[in-house]
């Protein structure tokens, strides 16, 4: 069994190309520049990004004569929670309870969310 590696955090040009794939499931990289929208984005730009993106071990392909076919690997909440937790490591000293601390005094959470938050850290800290 494959031992799970350490995600690597993506640049914020992989991660716009990464949120498409994720979108899309299954795609080409005409298929990510159509949804980018950009006529002036080149294919080998969007191609080199991919191949970063799959030797990060984010995606991988099928090939079909020359064309491959890229779908993701890591899922969405996978990274998210990465992300999360790095920020929280940085600068809460992995704390969620001083993550949502800053957010009440940011006021960007109001009393219902707090509460339902609160209610999800108690019961995660009870399963552990």
């Amino acid at each position: 069994m494959k031992q799970k590696k350490q995600l690597q955090t993506l640049t914020k040009a992989e991660e716009e190309v990464m949120q498409i794939i994720w979108e899309l499931d299954k795609c080409l990289v005409r298929d990510i520049l159509e949804k980018l929208g950009d006529p002036e984005m080149p294919h080998s730009t969007i191609s080199s990004v991919v191949r970063i993106l799959e030797k990060k071990g984010f995606v991988d392909h099928k090939a079909y004569g020359k064309t491959y076919e890229y779908f993701p690997i890591i899922n969405k909440e996978d990274y998210a929670q990465h992300g999360v937790q790095s920020l929280m490591e940085k600068y809460f000293g992995g704390s969620p309870k001083q993550l949502v601390s800053f957010l009440v005094k940011k006021d960007n959470l109001n009393l219902k969310e707090l509460n339902e938050l609160m209610k999800k850290l108690d019961d995660s800290s009870s399963k552990k």
